[in-house]
C-alpha cells in the first residue's frame, strides 16, 4: 500500500514537472521571439497569456463547484437514486443559465454609450475587486467553507423532510445543484468580460474550453470513477496559479486606466524585456508596478495573517500549558 503511495506521488511529481517545463519553454520562447521595450499605453497580452488566464479562472471556479456538489451529493446515492439525477438536473440548468447569462452581459456592455476603452476600464476594474474578494484569505472561511456548510445543512434539512413525508425534497436538491453551478458560472462570466474586451471572443472561449476540459476531467474521476483526489493540494495550486493572473489583470488594469486617461504614465528607466508586457503585463512605468507589487503583498498579506490568527498563535498557546 505504501509502495503504490510512493509511486502515485512521484507521477504527480514528474507531471508537476513536466508542465513547469512546457511553461517554461513557452516563456523562453517568447522572449526570444519578442524584442525591445514594452510600451505602457499598447495591448500587448499575448493570445497564448489570455488563454492561460482564461483556462486558470475556468478551472479554479470549475473546481469549487465540483467540492460543493461532491459535499451536497454525499450519501445520497444509498438513500435513493432520484436524489442524485435531480441535483444533476439542476447543475444543468445552471450551465445553462450561465450561457445565458453570458450572452445578457455581452449584450449590456455592448449597449452602454461611452469609449470602449472607458467601458473596458471599468469592467477590469470590477472583476479584480471581485478576484480580490476571493483571494482574501480571511473572506475565504466566508466565502468557501461557509457556502459548502450551507449547502451541507440545507442537504440534511431536505433529507429530514423526505423522511418525514415532505414532498419538496426533489425541487429543493434542484436548486442546491443549481445555486452551486451557477454561482460559479456567474463568477466566470465577469471575469472573463475584461478579456474579452482585450484579446476577443474567440481566444477567451478557447482558454475557457480548456479549464471546462480540465473540470470535466476532475469531476469524472470524483463523480463516475469515485476517486478521491487530494482536493486541498489542487485548490492550493490553483490559488497560486490565480493569484498570478490576478496580478496580470491588475497590470492590464491600469495600463487600460492610462490608456482612457484615468491614470498618468510615469515611465521609469528599468531594462524591462517585450515578453514580460507580453505575458504578464509587467510595463516599466510606476503606476502598474506599485499596484501589481500592492496586490501581491495584499494577498501575501491576509494570508500569513489568517494562518497566523487560526493556526501559529494557538499552536504558541498550547505550547507553554502543555
Amino acid at each position: 500500500m505504501s509502495g503504490s503511495r510512493s509511486a502515485r506521488s512521484s507521477l504527480r511529481v514528474w507531471l508537476l514537472a513536466l508542465a513547469a517545463l512546457c511553461v517554461g519553454g513557452i516563456v523562453v520562447w517568447q522572449a526570444i521571439a519578442a524584442s525591445g521595450v514594452p510600451d505602457p499605453t499598447a495591448t500587448d497580452l499575448s493570445p497564448a497569456a489570455v488563454v492561460l488566464s482564461s483556462g486558470v479562472l475556468v478551472f479554479r471556479e470549475g473546481l469549487e463547484a465540483i467540492l460543493v456538489l461532491a459535499a451536497v451529493t454525499a450519501g445520497l446515492s444509498r438513500r435513493r437514486q432520484g436524489y442524485g439525477r435531480t441535483v444533476a438536473l439542476g447543475g444543468a440548468l445552471a450551465l445553462l443559465a450561465t450561457v445565458v447569462t453570458w450572452f445578457l452581459i455581452v449584450a449590456l456592455i455592448s449597449a452602454i454609450d461611452a469609449p470602449a476603452l472607458h467601458v473596458q476600464a471599468a469592467t477590469g476594474l470590477l472583476a479584480i475587486v471581485v478576484l480580490l474578494v476571493i483571494m482574501n484569505w480571511f473572506f475565504h472561511k466566508v466565502y468557501w467553507t461557509g457556502w459548502i456548510s450551507l449547502h451541507n445543512k440545507r442537504r440534511r434539512q431536505l433529507l429530514e423532510s423526505a423522511d418525514s413525508g415532505g414532498t419538496n425534497t426533489f425541487w429543493g436538491l434542484g436548486l442546491l445543484g443549481f445555486t452551486a453551478i451557477y454561482r460559479e458560472g456567474f463568477e466566470i462570466v465577469l471575469f472573463l468580460q475584461n478579456l474579452r474586451l482585450q484579446a476577443g471572443t474567440s481566444v477567451v472561449l478557447t482558454g475557457a474550453a480548456v479549464g471546462l476540459l480540465l473540470t470535466a476531467i476532475v469531476g469524472l474521476l470524483t463523480f463516475v470513477a469515485h476517486r478521491h483526489l487530494p482536493y486541498k493540494k489542487m485548490l492550493i495550486l490553483t490559488g497560486v496559479l490565480l493569484a498570478g493572473v490576478l496580478i496580470v489583470m491588475v497590470g492590464e488594469q491600469i495600463q487600460e486606466m492610462q490608456q482612457a486617461g484615468w491614470l498618468p504614465v510615469t515611465t521609469v528607466p528599468l531594462p524591462m524585456p517585450a515578453w514580460w508586457g507580453t505575458w504578464f503585463a509587467i510595463f516599466p512605468n510606476i503606476q502598474g508596478l506599485v499596484a501589481q507589487v500592492f496586490v501581491a503583498a495584499l494577498v501575501l498579506g491576509s494570508y500569513f495573517s489568517a494562518q497566523y490568527l487560526r493556526i501559529w498563535r494557538p499552536n504558541r498557546q498550547r505550547t507553554p500549558a502543555a
